[in-house]
C-alpha cells in the first residue's frame, strides 16, 4: 500500500463511527474538569472571593486523585439504577446525569448561599465526573481490537478532551460576560446530554462481562484481595527497581501546571483583561496552539520515543508557565498575552500526550482501567495538593512586593518546581537505555 493510500485509509479510520462516538466521550469527559477548578475561581474571583479561598477550593480537584480508590467497584460491580445498559455504560450514564445535575445546581445555588454550599456541589460534580473517567478508559481499552485502534480511540478521546477543555475555559467566559456565570453554568450542565447520548449509542464492549466473569467477586477475601491489591502487586512486580522512580517522576511531572492553574484566571482578572478577550483568544489562538502541542508530542512519541517525549515535554511547560511572569509586568497586551497563551496551550498539550502515551504503556492485562485510574491518579495528587495554597503564597508575596511582582515571582517558582522531574525522566530514560532492549520509533 502506497503512503497516500495509507494516509486516506488513517483519515476514512478516524471518521468510523466508534471513533467519532470516543471523540464525544473524550468531550464529555473533559467538560466538568475545569469547572470545579480554575473556571469556578473565576467566578469566585468575579464575586470578590480572597485568592487564599479561592486556592483552598482548589483542592476539590484532589477527588481525581483518589480515583483508584473506587475504580475496583466500577470494575466489578454494575452501577445501581443503569445497570441494564451494560457495565461500562451503565456507570458512564449514571455519572454524567449527575455531572450535569450537579453543575445545574452550582448555577442555581451560586455563591448567595456560602462557599460551604458550593464547594459541596462542584465536589459532587468531581467525584462524578472522576467515576465517568474510569468508566470511559474501561471502555476505550476494552473496545480496541488491536494496539492501532488502542491509539486511534485514544487519541479521539484526547483530542474531544481537550476541546471541551477549551470550551470551558473559554467560551464559558464568553458566554459569562454576556449571560452571567449561572445561565452559563446551566448551558453547560445541559451539554452534558451530548455525552449521555454517546452513551446510549457506543455499543457495550464484550470484554467487560468477559473480565468480570474471571475475576472472584468483591464479596469474598481472594476477589477483594485481588481488586485492591492486584493491580499495585502486578505494576511492582513487573517494573522492580524503578517503579518507585517512575511514580515520584509522574507524580511530579505535571506540578508546574497544577500549581499555576489556580491563580491563571484570577491574574487575568487582577491584570484587566476582560472575560472576552481571555475567552476569544483561548478559542483562536489557544485552540489552534492546543491542537499543535497535540500533533508535536504523538509525533515526538513516535519519532524519538516516550522519554525524550517526556524530557522536551517537561522543559517545555516549565518556559512556558514561566513566561507568564513577562505578561505581569507588561501592560494588558493582545499580542503579548496571545503569545504567552500559545506557549502554555503548546506545551501542556505536548506534555500531556507524552505522559498519557507513558501512563498507557505501564499497565497489564487484566489489571488495565484499575491500574489506569492509579496511575493518573498518582500524576495528579502531589500537584492537587500543592495549589491549594497557590493563593496563599501570592497573597503572602503581595504584602512586600505588591501584587503584579507577586505574580511574576509565583510564576517563574511555578516553572522551577518542573525541573525534578525533568531530571528523573532523562536518568530513567538513560538507565533504559543501557539496560534494556532499544525501543522502535517511527522513521
Amino acid at each position: 500500500m502506497n503512503a497516500p493510500s495509507r494516509t486516506a485509509e488513517a483519515f476514512r479510520a478516524y471518521l468510523k463511527p466508534r471513533s467519532l462516538l470516543m471523540l464525544t466521550l473524550g468531550f464529555s469527559s473533559g467538560l466538568p474538569f475545569l469547572l470545579t477548578g480554575n473556571t469556578f475561581g473565576y467566578w469566585l474571583r468575579d464575586e470578590g472571593t480572597t485568592l487564599t479561598a479561592i486556592g483552598f477550593l482548589s483542592w476539590v480537584g484532589i477527588v481525581y486523585s483518589l480515583k483508584f480508590l473506587w475504580a475496583p467497584v466500577v470494575d466489578r460491580v454494575r452501577a445501581p439504577l443503569f445497570g441494564r445498559l451494560g457495565h461500562r455504560r451503565g456507570w458512564m450514564a449514571l455519572a454524567q446525569i449527575v455531572v450535569g445535575a450537579g453543575l445545574v445546581g452550582m448555577a442555581v445555588i451560586g455563591t448567595q448561599h456560602g462557599l460551604v454550599a458550593a464547594g459541596a456541589l462542584a465536589l459532587l460534580v468531581a467525584f462524578a465526573s472522576a467515576t465517568q473517567d474510569i468508566a470511559v478508559d474501561a471502555l476505550r481499552i476494552e473496545t480496541a481490537e488491536n494496539d492501532a485502534e488502542l491509539g486511534l480511540l485514544s487519541a479521539q478521546f484526547q483530542l474531544g478532551y481537550r476541546v471541551a477543555l477549551i470550551a470551558a475555559d473559554a467560551l464559558i467566559l464568553i458566554t459569562a460576560a454576556g449571560f452571567g456565570w449561572p445561565l452559563s453554568y446551566t448551558l453547560f450542565g445541559l451539554l452534558m446530554g451530548v455525552g449521555l447520548i454517546a452513551t446510549l449509542l457506543v455499543p457495550e464492549p464484550a470484554r467487560a462481562d468477559a473480565v468480570m466473569e474471571e475475576k472472584a467477586s468483591l464479596r469474598n477475601a481472594r476477589g477483594f484481595f485481588d481488586a485492591v491489591v492486584g493491580p499495585f502487586a502486578d505494576f511492582f512486580r513487573t517494573h522492580g527497581v524503578l517503579a518507585l522512580v517512575m511514580l515520584t517522576a509522574i507524580s511530579l511531572y505535571r506540578l508546574p501546571d497544577f500549581v499555576m492553574g489556580p491563580m491563571a484566571n484570577p491574574f487575568y482578572h487582577d491584570i484587566g483583561l476582560s472575560k472576552e478577550m481571555v475567552g476569544a483568544v483561548r478559542g483562536s489562538v489557544g485552540l489552534i496552539a492546543s491542537f499543535a502541542g497535540i500533533a508535536a508530542g504523538g509525533f515526538a512519541v513516535l519519532r524519538f520515543g516516550l522519554m525524550r517525549a517526556l524530557v522536551a515535554g517537561g522543559i517545555l511547560q516549565a518556559l512556558a508557565i514561566a513566561l507568564y511572569a513577562v505578561l505581569a509586568q507588561q501592560n494588558p497586551d493582545l499580542r503579548l498575552f496571545a503569545f504567552v497563551m500559545a506557549g502554555d496551550n503548546f506545551a501542556i498539550s505536548f506534555a500531556g500526550v507524552a505522559l498519557v502515551s507513558y501512563l498507557s504503556s505501564l499497565t497489564s492485562f487484566g489489571y488495565t482501567a484499575t491500574q489506569y485510574a492509579l496511575l493518573t491518579s498518582c500524576y495528579a495528587w502531589i500537584g492537587k495538593i500543592s495549589k491549594g495554597f497557590s493563593g496563599g503564597i501570592v497573597d503572602g508575596l503581595a504584602v512586600t512586593h505588591g501584587q503584579l511582582d507577586a505574580y511574576a515571582i509565583f510564576f517563574v517558582g511555578a516553572g522551577i518546581v518542573g525541573i525534578p522531574a525533568i531530571l528523573l525522566f532523562a536518568w530513567i530514560g538513560r538507565y533504559q537505555r543501557r539496560n534494556l532492549p532499544p525501543q522502535p520509533t517511527f522513521g
